[in-house]
C-alpha cells in the first residue's frame, strides 16, 4: 500500500465516492440518519475508509440519538488526532485519522461513562470489519 499522505487530490477523488471524498478529504459532514452505520449493531472494528487503519471497536459504539455512529473511545488513543480549530464557534473539535489525516467527525464531552466522550463519526469515513 502506498503512503496515504503521498496521494494527490485526484488520486483521492478516484479512490473514494463523492460523499467519502467530501467528508474525509474536505471536512464535510453527511446528513444525520443517512449513513450506513448510524444504526448498525454488528460486532467488529471500524476502520478508516481511506487507509484501513483501525479506529473504533463496535463494543464502544452506543446510541447517542444524533443520527451518526457514536463511540466513547477509539481503539487506541494514537489512532486519532484532534483539530481544535472551531471557525464556526460551535464548540466542536474535529477528529482525524492519525495515519492519513482523513476527517472522521467530531468529539464532544457529553458521552457516557467511562470516558465521558462522544466521538460523533461520519459513516462515510468508516468501513466495518465485521467479526
Amino acid at each position: 500500500m502506498n503512503d496515504p499522505l503521498d496521494k494527490t487530490d485526484d488520486e483521492w477523488r478516484d479512490e473514494l465516492t463523492p460523499e467519502q471524498y467530501e467528508v474525509c478529504r474536505k471536512g464535510g459532514t453527511e446528513p444525520a440518519f443517512t449513513g450506513e452505520y448510524w444504526d448498525c449493531h454488528d460486532a467488529g472494528v471500524y476502520r478508516c475508509i481511506c487507509c484501513g487503519s483501525p479506529l473504533f471497536d463496535a463494543e464502544t459504539k452506543y446510541e447517542s440519538g444524533t443520527g451518526w455512529p457514536s463511540f466513547w473511545e477509539p481503539v487506541d488513543e494514537e489512532a486519532v488526532n484532534y483539530d481544535d480549530e472551531d471557525p464556526l464557534g460551535m464548540g466542536r473539535i474535529a477528529v482525524n485519522c492519525t495515519n492519513c489525516d482523513a476527517h472522521l467527525g467530531h468529539v464532544f464531552e457529553d458521552g457516557p461513562k467511562p470516558a465521558g466522550l462522544r466521538f460523533c463519526i461520519n459513516s462515510a469515513s468508516l468501513a466495518l470489519d465485521r467479526k
